[in-house]
C-alpha cells in the first residue's frame, strides 16, 4: 500500500515521503496514530503539488542566497579596536562585533554564528572572514581593523 509520511519513521523514510509499506502496518499502525495517510489519487496529487511548491521555493531561497553572496563579497567593514604598537590589538575583533559592524554600516543583518572565524582576529589590517548565506553557498567578506 503506498503511504504519505506526516512525521520520520525509522527504517521507511522521512516526513513528506511517499513510500511503500505493508497493508496491515499502515492500517493498524500508522494511519490512526497520524504518521501517516494513505496514498489515494487525491492524496498523491496534493503530495506532488506541495513538493513542486516548496521545490520552488528552494529555488528561490537559492537565488536570493547568491544575490546576498554578490553583495556581501562588493563588501569590506570598517572596524576599530584598541591597539598597541606593531599592529597588535589589546583585546580581539570576534564575530558579534562583525556582525554588528555589518549592520551598522551596510544595513545586512546576519548572525554571528554564520559568520565563520577560525580564531578571533588579534592584528590590524584586513582579513577575509567567511559567512554561511545558506547551507552550501559562502561568501567571503573583508573585514579591516585599524586601531584606535
Amino acid at each position: 500500500m503506498k503511504i504519505i509520511l506526516l512525521k520520520d519513521v525509522k527504517g521507511m523514510g522521512q516526513a513528506g515521503d511517499l513510500v511503500n509499506a505493508k497493508d496491515g502496518y499502515s492500517r493498524n499502525y500508522l494511519i490512526p496514530r497520524n504518521i501517516a495517510i494513505e496514498g489515494t489519487p487525491e492524496n498523491i496529487k496534493k503530495w506532488k503539488a506541495s513538493k513542486a511548491e516548496e521545490a520552488n521555493q528552494k529555488e528561490n531561497e537559492m537565488k536570493e542566497a547568491m544575490e546576498l553572496k554578490e553583495k556581501i563579497e562588493k563588501l569590506t567593514v570598517d572596524l576599530k579596536a584598541k591597539g598597541g604598537t606593531e599592529g597588535r590589538l589589546f583585546g580581539s575583533v570576534t564575530s558579534q562585533d562583525i556582525s554588528n559592524g555589518l549592520k551598522k554600516q551596510h544595513g545586512i543583518d546576519i548572525d554571528k554564528r554564520k559568520i565563520e572565524l577560525k580564531e578571533n582576529i588579534k592584528t590590524t589590517g584586513v582579513t577575509e572572514v567567511e559567512v554561511k548565506v545558506y547551507p552550501d553557498v559562502s561568501a567571503t567578506l573583508k573585514v579591516d581593523v585599524s586601531a584606535e
